[in-house]
């Protein structure tokens, strides 16, 4: 039996890929799961539980690493955010925060 040393090559880079639009997406999409994950183990003992926990059993230690395996998993996905539909959404929170205001 081989023993195979777990490095941020596995799960491989290749597939990763094919889960997300480029490869830019899939660092800002690892980062940014990694942190959240950092963060979930940090506040681990004040028992807030206001994070998501990691959605894969690993032996990975790093959460970069961790992220990568939700990602290939398909546990993560990256979502891609229309400007001007948050935009718009924005302005009708705004009228209807307005018009409330007007109605009192």
């Amino acid at each position: 039996m081989t023993w195979q040393h777990d490095t941020m090559m596995n799960p491989p880079i290749e597939g990763l890929l094919g889960r997300a639009d480029s490869k830019f997406r899939l660092v800002t999409l690892g980062a940014k799961r990694a942190r959240q994950i950092n963060a979930y183990f940090g506040q681990l003992g004040d028992g807030l539980g206001q994070l998501v926990p990691p959605q894969v059993t690993s032996v990975a230690r790093k959460p970069l690493s961790i992220a990568f395996e939700e990602i290939a998993a398909d546990k993560i996905e990256a979502v891609a955010i229309d400007p001007e539909a948050l935009e718009a959404e924005a302005q009708a929170e705004a009228d209807a925060i307005a018009a409330a205001e007007a109605g009192k």
